[in-house]
Order: structure tokens, then C-alpha cells, then sequence
């Protein structure tokens, strides 16, 4: 069977490798994506992906370098306050609220807030009319073969493709990383977290809220309204066992104990959409590279869902890539390119895995001396107006 031609081949049809491929695309080169799993039509199907996330500043220029973001410009919600609140017991008493305001840095929101399982849809939509990009949703990654010049890849129909630069974006369980041999590092907190979507009665103002007690932190990210009244996505981290009790309790108990676990602070918390559930935990890949292989997102690091670190930090990985592609289009795929990539995303990767690792062990602690270091240490990164400048730019992972 004759093989097809191609730049570039990635695995996986997630945020991170639709945007990938029309990053790749937009830039001039042939892009082959393939995924098994063909995006969601709505957020009640099986398997929709029911988090949020929040594209910080880089995040949003990449998307709109990739041409997509007046495709998804129209569903997103900008998060111009961060607002952390510190409490402890049950039920919880506050200690202390800080807001961190987008206006210190500039005239920009912090991020534009996205439902996942809608980003997916409308970017695979919109690939699909999309010169240069080759999309194959519903075929998955099967083999591969390293060679100097090129890559080999079988994909689960049969049909075999050759490409000058591999990219696995196919999750935390990464065939295309498992085909290269990379090695991961996987630390465990007991912990799973809760997503879905909630209405309340008090309009969210834009203004993101992550509330710190025992377990992991309970966040409201703002969304647009659902049947005309504010709406929220919530993403809940608990000790294993309890989330399992959770995802089960009936609505009304739940609702309850959201509302109550959230301060009240949009007032009575009513659920949305269904609930899913996923485990928490810190995966580094060993290395970010293979011969003719690059990774990327989460296929090269699993983050716990803290300051939207997660999927921005992923997107930080694409603007890289494509960065060195741009600047030397003959080493696409070559040792020196892909060294070059290690060596411009690693130590970010490393560090911020090493900063959300501390923070959440730190948040999820009931220790009564843990606890009273997170109020420290909030109050100091607000209330210290250089570093707080500091802490938000760090957050923002500006290049």
C-alpha cells in the first residue's frame, strides 16, 4: 500500500492537537491529524468532556495566530478577577478572601473561559474546511517506525502514512509516546475531581472564585447564561472516596452541599448538566522527544486542575513547537529541532509541576500548621504588591 506524504502526522483530536494542526496548517505545512474518538455533539452525550478552561493571554494569541478564535470568540467569557477564598472546618468558615485583579497587569482580561466539550466540536468543525489539514476523526494511531529522514505510521484502518515529525497530543496515555518508548513519572494524591456546570441567582461578574479547604480547592469559572440565568462551571477536587460519593449523591443533597461548600457566594447552586469524574494527579513524561517524535500537552505532562495551568501550559508547548518549525522549516523533525524543544520547554514544564505539586498538597491538607501556612502565604502573595505583580505574570506563563 502506497504510504501518503505528509509534514506532519498528529495523534490525538483533543483541544491541544486540533489547535496543533491549524497552528501547523496556517503556517504552510501538511498536517495529517487522526483521533478515534470523533468530538461530542452536545454536553449530555457519553463521554463530553464537561470542564472548562480558561485561556489565558498566550493561549488566546496562538489560537488567534491558528486562525480559530472567531469560531470560538462567541462562546467564551472573559475572567477579569481571580478571587481566592481561604476557609476551613464543616461547615467551612471563611478566614480570609483576597481578588487579584486582571487590571494590574494591563487592559486585558486574565482569560477567556471555554466549555471543553463545545471547544472541541467547533475547532474540529472548523477544521474541517481547512487547507493544508487532514482531518481523521475516527481512526487512532495503531504503529510506528523511527527512521533518520522520517516517520512510518500505521493507523487503525490499514492506511500508512509518512511524516517528517510525529507529534503525540493523545493524552495521558499516550500511544504515540508508549511507540517511542518515553518513560513517565506519576505522583498520586488520592484525590479525584468533579466537573460540571451549575445556574445561580447571583450574576458571577466575570470574576473566577477558587475556595480552599480540606480535600482540594472547590472552583466557579464563569460561563455565559444557560436559559437566560448565570451559569458557572465547577470543577471540585475531594479525597478519593468522598468525590466517588458525589458523583452518586442525589441532586438535591448535592446541591446543598455544593452551595454550602462554595460560601454561598453566587447563592443556591443548582446542577446543570450531568457530573463526570477524573482522577488527580502530576505525569511528567522523561523526556518530550523521540526521534522524529515530539510531545506535547498531555501526552508530556498531566497537571492537577489549579490556576489553569493544565491545558495553557499545553498550548505554551504548540507555540514552541511551531516557533522552531517557523524559524527553520528544513529541520522540521530533526535531532537539533527537537533538542531545541526539550531545552525551551522542560524547565517550564519541570517548574510548574514542582509549584501546582506544593500547592496542592498544601491546599487539600487538614493540618492545622499547613492550613495556617496557605493563609500566610495567600495574604502575602496579595498583599505585597510586587510580588503579587510577580505570582499573576508567572500565572499567565507568558513567553
Amino acid at each position: 500500500m502506497a504510504r501518503t506524504q505528509t509534514d506532519i502526522f498528529i495523534s490525538g483530536g483533543g483541544i491541544a492537537g486540533l489547535v496543533a494542526a491549524a497552528a501547523f496548517g496556517r503556517a504552510g505545512f501538511s498536517v495529517i491529524l487522526a483521533d478515534p474518538a470523533p468530538p461530542v455533539a452536545s454536553a449530555e452525550d457519553d463521554g463530553s468532556d464537561l470542564r472548562s478552561t480558561a485561556y489565558l493571554q498566550p493561549a488566546r494569541d496562538l489560537i488567534e495566530t491558528a486562525g480559530l478564535w472567531d469560531a470560538l470568540s462567541a462562546h467564551a467569557t472573559p475572567l477579569q478577577t481571580l478571587r481566592v477564598m481561604d476557609t476551613t472546618g464543616w461547615p467551612p468558615t471563611l478566614r480570609a478572601a483576597r481578588s487579584f485583579e486582571s487590571s494590574d497587569l494591563g487592559d486585558r482580561p486574565f482569560g477567556w473561559n471555554l466549555p471543553n466539550w463545545l471547544t472541541r466540536k467547533t475547532l474540529a468543525e472548523t477544521l474541517s474546511n481547512m487547507d493544508g489539514v487532514d482531518l481523521r476523526l475516527g481512526v487512532g494511531f495503531a504503529r510506528l517506525v523511527q527512521r533518520e529522514a522520517h516517520a512510518i505510521v500505521t493507523l487503525t484502518d490499514g492506511s500508512a502514512l509518512q511524516a517528517r515529525l510525529v507529534i503525540g497530543a493523545d493524552g495521558r496515555a499516550s500511544p504515540v509516546r508508549d511507540a517511542a518508548e518515553i518513560q513517565t513519572d506519576i505522583r498520586r494524591y488520592g484525590q479525584k475531581a468533579l466537573a460540571f456546570s451549575v445556574t445561580h441567582p447571583h450574576p458571577h461578574q466575570n470574576i473566577s472564585t477558587e475556595i480552599y479547604n480540606r480535600g482540594g480547592a472547590f472552583t466557579l469559572v464563569p460561563m455565559q447564561d444557560h436559559q437566560g440565568g448565570p451559569a458557572s462551571a465547577v470543577v471540585w477536587m475531594n479525597d478519593g472516596a468522598k468525590a466517588q460519593d458525589l458523583l452518586t449523591t442525589d441532586i438535591p443533597a448535592l446541591e446543598a452541599e455544593m452551595t454550602e461548600r462554595s460560601m454561598g457566594v453566587l447563592g443556591h447552586l443548582t446542577l446543570a448538566s450531568p457530573r463526570r469524574i477524573w482522577p488527580v494527579v502530576t505525569q511528567s513524561a522523561r523526556t518530550l522527544t523521540a526521534r522524529r517524535v515530539a510531545l506535547v500537552a498531555e501526552a508530556a505532562h498531566v497537571l492537577p486542575p489549579i490556576g489553569a495551568q493544565g491545558l495553557n501550559t499545553s498550548l505554551n508547548d504548540i507555540a514552541a513547537l511551531l516557533e522552531l518549525a517557523e524559524k527553520a522549516p528544513g529541520d522540521l523533525g530533526t535531532a537539533k529541532m527537537l533538542d531545541a524543544y526539550e531545552r525551551a520547554r522542560a524547565r517550564d514544564i519541570h517548574a510548574r509541576a514542582r509549584a501546582i505539586d506544593l500547592f496542592n498538597r498544601v491546599c487539600k491538607s487538614g493540618d492545622v500548621q499547613v492550613q495556617a501556612l496557605r493563609l500566610a502565604g495567600l495574604k502575602a502573595v496579595h498583599d505585597i504588591a510586587p510580588l503579587r505583580r510577580t505570582v499573576m505574570q508567572a500565572g499567565l506563563g507568558t513567553r
